[in-house]
């Protein structure tokens, strides 16, 4: 059964999440990917503000295409997630709950978000035209010379994630190749 909930995250509210859930995300999404990401650490380096609220934030590595007329955002699938490890931990420990995206995740980011409470959801990649559909805003934050990769504000509205890993450091891509050969064997 899925389950239904909103952005920003609280603590509470990630460390109940469990891998293999589904989800449906309402809220704020923050758009950043690693070239944000380098940006954002920098600040952080030099002890200046971030651009948008990171505590209990959700950070979707995604660089959307233009929107059409009359929509907020164009195609906006996910991107291959590892891009941002070298990143994610720094926003983590600064209070971020939840990064949406597609791939593995390397092993600083998973004890980051055991640390931290985080979770990490998982986006159907090469869906990026039906993941647009539950973009309802679109409002750029900051770094508009990213083009697609520039920060904005998405208000989302039941967008469909997996957890894929979650704040205990569960990870589907390890338990679900598992389950699978359980059930099916290596025929």
């Amino acid at each position: 059964m899925a389950k239904y909930i909103t952005a920003p995250l609280t603590e509470e509210v990630a460390r109940s999440l469990r891998a293999g859930e589904s989800v449906y995300l309402s809220g704020t999404v923050y758009t950043a990917r690693d070239a944000a990401h380098k940006r954002l650490c920098a600040l952080v380096a030099e002890g200046k503000p971030l651009p948008f609220p990171v505590e209990g934030s959700v950070i979707y590595y995604v660089g959307p295409s233009p929107a059409r007329p009359g929509q907020p955002i164009g195609a906006a699938g996910p991107t291959t997630s590892y891009r941002m490890d070298a990143y994610a931990p720094t926003l983590l420990r600064l209070g971020e709950l939840g990064m949406i995206g597609k791939g593995k995740r390397g092993p600083e980011v998973i004890q980051a978000m055991q640390e931290t409470g985080a979770v990490y959801f998982g986006a159907i990649g090469g869906a990026g035209a039906l993941l647009a559909r539950c973009v309802k805003s679109a409002r750029l934050v900051c770094y508009e010379d990213l083009g697609a990769e520039a920060i904005r504000e998405l208000t989302v509205e039941n967008l469909p994630l997996t957890v894929v890993i979650d704040s205990l450091g569960h990870n589907l891509y390890e338990t679900g190749r598992a389950d699978y050969l359980d059930q099916y064997g290596s025929k």
